[in-house]
């Protein structure tokens, strides 16, 4: 049976990063796609002009009509730009028992261009922390949550990591790209005590808008098809890294182009009409 998956999140335009991105993650992992818009971002590859909150009560709206048709196997959930929005959103995980959620908590584009407002990060925090199955933060994000300085080394990662997890939610995957060196390490705590340390070599391109929601999306798709989180985030870390290998293929933009999230059927002709 193929998985279904819910991104509840924000537009990109350019269709590199939020629920674009997360659909094409989605398919290209197995898993057929649904979506709840809660903010419609004018964004390109070289940042945000505008954000459009769509109001709570239409999340709601989204939410309540999806899931009483739908089923769900697992939940990614990106940009939720107030708290209003968050709250239904975590009133949704409890209404619905919705099963494996994602949540990256998109604080700032990679543009620098703030996408949640600061007061509502308490809300974050809060609400849906401890709703989580997987929060999948980088560096600054987790800074952020933590109030606290940026981690710069490993020493400093596993510290924010284990504060992170002591907020509620099941597992944390703090993410290492922010720091310097040949390989990209991240590191996946977990409730029970588990710890793994994934490290991928880091990859020699500037096209990285969207890394972030490719791979808390690719986790969720996987998720429901594997046996553990572990094989799924393991998976789904070995996925963007090709995706990132393959970016430079798309010649998307002016910025800070989008990863090539159909990289492994990249080429491969159409097949004909009859």
């Amino acid at each position: 049976m193929i998985p279904t998956i819910l991104s509840i999140a924000g537009t990109d335009p350019s269709g590199g990063a939020g629920i674009q991105a997360d659909l094409k993650a989605f398919s290209a992992l197995g898993g057929y796609g649904t979506t709840v818009v809660t903010a419609l971002v004018a964004q390109t590859t070289t940042g945000v002009s505008e954000v459009h909150d769509v109001p709570a009560a239409f999340v709601r709206s989204q939410l309540d009509t999806l899931l009483t048709d739908v089923r769900v196997d697992a939940v990614k959930i990106g940009m939720l730009s107030n708290t209003e929005v968050i709250e239904v959103v975590a009133a949704a995980i409890d209404a619905y028992q919705l099963p494996n959620v994602v949540l990256d908590p998109v604080m700032v584009a990679k543009s620098g261009d703030r996408l949640l407002a600061a007061e509502a990060v308490e809300a974050l925090r809060t609400e849906l922390l401890p709703r989580a199955d997987l929060i999948t933060p980088n560096l600054p994000e987790a800074a952020d949550l933590l109030g606290e300085a940026e981690a710069t080394d490993p020493a400093d990662m596993r510290g924010q990591a284990e504060r992170l997890l002591a907020l509620g939610p099941r597992r944390v995957l703090l993410k290492g790209g922010h720091l310097s060196g040949p390989t990209s390490t991240d590191l996946l705590l977990s409730a029970d005590g588990e710890a793994e340390t994934l490290t991928a070599e880091r990859v020699d391109t500037t096209n990285t808008h969207g890394t972030g929601c490719t791979l808390s999306s690719a986790i969720a798709a996987l998720r429901p098809q594997r046996p553990t989180w572990s094989q799924a985030v393991r998976e789904a870390k070995d996925y963007l890294t090709e995706a990132l290998r393959h970016a430079d293929e798309l010649e998307i933009g002016k910025g800070k182009g989008p990863v090539h999230h159909f990289h492994a059927w990249w080429g491969r002709q159409a097949p004909r009409s009859r």
